[in-house]
């Protein structure tokens, strides 16, 4: 093989991923390394922000399966990239985050804005190493390894100048995944009898699910068993949430968990698939009580402490529902039909009630194919909206559950329209997030994104102050005035339009399916529009 830079080697690795693009911010420290992506293939993508060029890796990821690659330049370009990185952590994104620095002889006597970013940066990722001359694959294969095996999650990888810029007759080292062992045992034994003599058995199933693609798997299994499926938020369309045995998401709303909370409790065999309770709020700790019998298919050891597990069983969904077998009577199983009156009750407690949040959500639904993905922010609407929107497979909604951090949607959605160009993708957002991070939708029209961008206008931090009122604290820090986001759209060099009733908004979104530029629907939903709806 013919001398390459240890750029084109970075670059050459994370094109045998499947990795198409890089996104992130140049700086003198990283000409080199972005000239070795290039040449590998790997189209860079310019943005605004190092948090949304990590969001719009993430969208990508969803969209093809390829782990995402973020760059940053030394300094304040690794700085600015630390919420994103700390979100994929949290929601298990597999993120290839490389950063540019001086050479280690350098860094001695020259201090302008170097400091130590493996320091700042291991407790947020999975691994973090520094590249070397004459290790440059070593340590690519390392870090896509462990990035995509377990858990995903992101790797840093520094790479001096010198170490980019050098040349090498290195060869390509494959990264080595980690075989998978199916479960066996007097462990396995026991938890099938308990499983085979269930009456009342009932799935939750997580992010994990979702990574290991083990849907068609989930869903197989508990049609031959009559077992109802919750779901985390991430991993909502496991099973089709039109489906009968399909009970949504949860997690964060108090009005679903009164509904799912009983049933819960009800079971005599919880099955808990690629579950981490990382995305649930407090209310789901400690769920269901000690004597009730859980069983626990993961491939990674648990150690949050959210929840007691009767039998932990090392393995994928897949095999450790194949190892399990079934259930001794299916047509047997809940005789008091309690999760299909439940699916009714979500359904009735959720359904949208004059203008409002509410009606948005149901329009659209309506109004747009069902082939149609969505990102949502953090805030009010996005917990409204996890519930409301059915998903018909998974990765059908995206979003930050973990971290929950806001201005995520906008570049989550770009990013999977960057991967997917021909499904139609909306991103849902209040007006204080677009207001973060409105610069990116610079970096849509000069990608040529037709992007649905539905901003929830209201003029407030609307889940704060219903906390604010709920702990009857004083309104404090979370109203501000107006935006007209059409007008900001159009002098971005997108399309936009105000909308305050259900027939406007449908109108809206057809045009914008028509349109080869983004699309800024901003929809009037008036102050504490959120009041008892979740």
């Amino acid at each position: 093989m013919s001398d390459r830079t240890g750029g084109r080697i970075i670059g050459d690795a994370l094109r045998a991923a499947g990795a198409t693009h890089a996104f992130g911010i140049p700086g003198g420290e990283v000409l080199a390394l972005m000239q070795g992506l290039d040449d590998a293939g790997l189209r860079f993508v310019l943005v605004k922000h190092e948090n949304a060029g990590g969001f719009m890796a993430e969208g990508l990821w969803h969209a093809t399966g390829a782990p995402g690659v973020l760059v940053a330049t030394l300094g304040p370009g690794v700085a600015n990239a630390v919420n994103v990185v700390a979100n994929a952590h949290q929601d298990k994104v597999p993120l290839i985050f490389l950063t540019g620095c001086v050479d280690a002889a350098e860094a001695e006597s020259y201090t302008h804005q170097v400091f130590d970013h493996q320091q700042l940066l291991r407790p947020i990722t999975k691994a973090s190493f520094r590249a070397s001359h004459g290790a440059v694959a070593e340590v690519m294969a390392k870090a896509i390894a462990i990035a995509t095996s377990g858990q995903p999650g992101p790797v840093h990888v520094d790479v001096p100048i010198s170490v980019a810029e050098a040349t090498s007759d290195a060869a390509d080292i494959p990264p080595h995944l980690p075989g998978r062992v199916a479960p066996a045992g007097r462990r396995l034994d026991t938890a099938r009898k308990a499983l085979a003599a269930a009456r009342r058995p009932l799935a939750i199933a997580g992010v994990d699910a979702v990574n290991q693609g083990a849907g068609p798997a989930i869903r197989a299994w508990c049609d031959r068993n009559e077992v109802p499926l919750i779901t985390t938020y991430k991993a909502k369309g496991l099973i089709d949430e039109g489906e009968r045995l399909a009970l949504g998401g949860a997690g964060l709303s108090p009005k679903a968990d009164n509904i799912l909370k009983p049933l819960i409790e009800a079971s005599d065999c919880i099955l808990l698939l690629g579950y981490d309770p990382i995305e649930m709020r407090i209310g789901w700790r400690n769920p269901w009580r000690a004597d009730q019998t859980v069983i626990e298919l993961t491939e990674v050891p648990r150690t949050h402490g959210m929840h007691s597990v009767s039998h932990m069983l090392t393995a994928s969904v897949r095999e450790g529902l194949s190892a399990l077998g079934d259930v001794d009577d299916p047509e047997g199983c809940w005789p008091d039909r309690a999760p299909e009156a439940a699916k009714a009750s979500l359904a009735q407690a959720f359904a949208p009630s004059g203008w409002g949040p509410g009606q948005v959500f149901a329009t659209l639904r309506q109004a747009m194919p069902d082939t149609t993905v969505i990102s949502a922010d953090s805030g009010a609407h996005r917990i409204l909206l996890s519930q409301m929107w059915q998903c018909r497979a998974p990765r059908g909604m995206i979003q930050s559950t973990a971290l929950c951090t806001m201005a995520c949607a906008v570049p989550l959605a770009a990013g999977f329209k960057l991967g997917a160009p021909d499904t139609p993708v909306i991103a849902f957002v209040g007006d204080a997030g677009l207001e973060m991070g409105l610069g990116e939708l610079a970096t849509i029209r000069d990608l040529g994104l037709p992007l649905i961008i539905v901003v929830l206008v209201d003029e407030s931090l609307a889940l704060i102050e219903l906390k604010q009122r709920g702990t009857q604290r004083p309104n404090l820090g979370v109203d501000f005035g107006a935006t007209d986001f059409p007008a900001v759209a159009t002098a971005l060099g997108g399309h936009g339009v105000l909308v305050e009733d259900a027939a406007a908004l449908a109108d809206a979104a057809r045009a914008a399916l028509q349109r080869d530029t983004f699309t800024v629907i901003a929809a009037r939903i008036g102050p504490r529009a959120y009041d008892g709806a979740f």
